[in-house]
């Protein structure tokens, strides 16, 4: 991938562009799942809540009714209990964006919705007019409270149960997520990290060999050809300057030896300007400046070595 002419996405970086995007993604994973665990607890924990509450509904209109028939009679209050209670029976079954509670797909669950539909569908039928509340027997209202009371008092322990199967599933499957991370981790400490820290070291062991060769033989030979450039200034006879020229390509001849092996050290490409071009070039132009040709078979264009 190119963006303004530049490579994005170079060949050297992609184990690294892969490790940081693997772990990346193995974050995002993980905190997913957990949020998604949280999530799913509250909605159980506020299921749990509001079905512990509709108990308490149920018993609450027990007593508005005990008020209105044998003390002063609050309607406006029944009404209210009665419409939080149907409201919310209905909310538990078929869910609330709002709330954040998905629709009952519990079929054991459904099961005592339907056997707590009759007595719901009682308290609105018998309760919900003002003008009929007297004639609601106490009786027959204690019975339905007490029957929806046990019922509610089942499907709370079966949404409890639930609860605890959902956070048990959720449990293994954060487990098995650790696992692949780990697992994920270990490939890429094996297989990538591990790669990048044997170049590294590679590199550095590469640098030193150059090190080497810079400080002991490239030097050494550097010596000699300034001491051989100087006996060459200084000396007259021409039979003389011609052995000291070949005892300068000679020492060429070692330098350029010793590039090759700088070269090789490095693994560059050919048009890669390594310091030792430069000083072959020099010492070429300083025989150029004395006015000494070299032997054609000592200094030509081909010891001038390329990387």
């Amino acid at each position: 991938m190119k963006l303004r002419n530049k490579i994005v996405l170079k060949k050297g970086f992609r184990a690294y562009y892969l490790l940081v995007v693997s772990i990346i993604v193995i974050t995002i994973a993980i905190q997913t799942i957990i949020q998604y665990s949280l999530n799913k607890q509250r909605s159980t924990a506020m299921i749990v809540n509001l079905s512990g509450r509709q108990r308490a509904l149920s018993q609450r209109l027990l007593n508005e009714l005990y008020s209105c028939r044998y003390h002063n009679c609050d309607f406006a209050e029944l009404k209210l209990t009665l419409n939080k209670l149907y409201q919310m029976h209905n909310i538990l079954q078929v869910g609330s964006e709002n709330l954040g509670i998905d629709k009952l797909t519990d079929k054991d669950i459904q099961a005592n919705f339907i056997k707590l539909e009759p007595h719901a569908e009682w308290f609105k039928d018998k309760l919900e007019d003002f003008k009929t509340i007297d004639q609601v027997s106490f009786n027959d209202m204690r019975y339905r409270v007490d029957r929806f009371m046990a019922i509610m008092d089942e499907i709370v322990l079966q949404f409890q149960k639930k609860s605890e199967e959902d956070i048990k599933a959720m449990r293994i499957i954060e487990m098995e997520l650790a696992i692949f991370s780990v697992f994920i981790v270990l490939f890429e400490i094996l297989f990538i990290v591990n790669p990048i820290i044997n170049r590294i070291l590679k590199q550095k062991k590469k640098l030193e060999e150059i090190a080497w060769h810079q400080s002991h033989v490239f030097s050494s030979h550097m010596k000699n050809i300034k001491d051989l450039q100087y006996v060459l200034k200084a000396e007259r006879i021409p039979e003389r300057q011609q052995e000291i020229i070949k005892f300068i390509s000679e020492e060429l001849d070692k330098l350029k030896e010793v590039s090759n092996s700088m070269v090789k050290a490095l693994e560059k490409n050919e048009n890669t300007d390594l310091p030792h071009k430069a000083v072959i070039r020099k010492m070429g132009d300083l025989l150029e400046k004395i006015n000494v040709a070299a032997p054609e078979d000592r200094v030509t264009d081909g010891d001038k070595v390329h990387s």
